[in-house]
């Protein structure tokens, strides 16, 4: 499951480095929790939280079976 969350952050990415942004995958835990790290200005915008559920959990959910929630460390 961990190459094909990978593989779907890889659609994502270049809208958040196209503001300057990215994530990094940092786990994918067997409860179905993946934890991720908003990097550069993504880590410090206030939308961020709208990021990540509404962009990466909601992109992750439909692409990857398993994936319960995805959370920010």
């Amino acid at each position: 499951m961990k190459e094909l969350v990978e593989t779907t952050l890889q659609k994502i990415r270049p809208s958040l480095q196209a503001d300057g942004g990215d994530v990094a995958l940092v786990a994918v835990e067997d409860d179905g929790t993946v934890k991720v790290k908003l990097t550069g200005a993504c880590g410090s915008c206030p939308m961020s939280t709208i990021t990540l559920k509404q962009g990466i959990e909601r992109l992750l959910k439909k692409e990857v079976p398993g994936v319960k929630e995805v959370i920010s460390v």
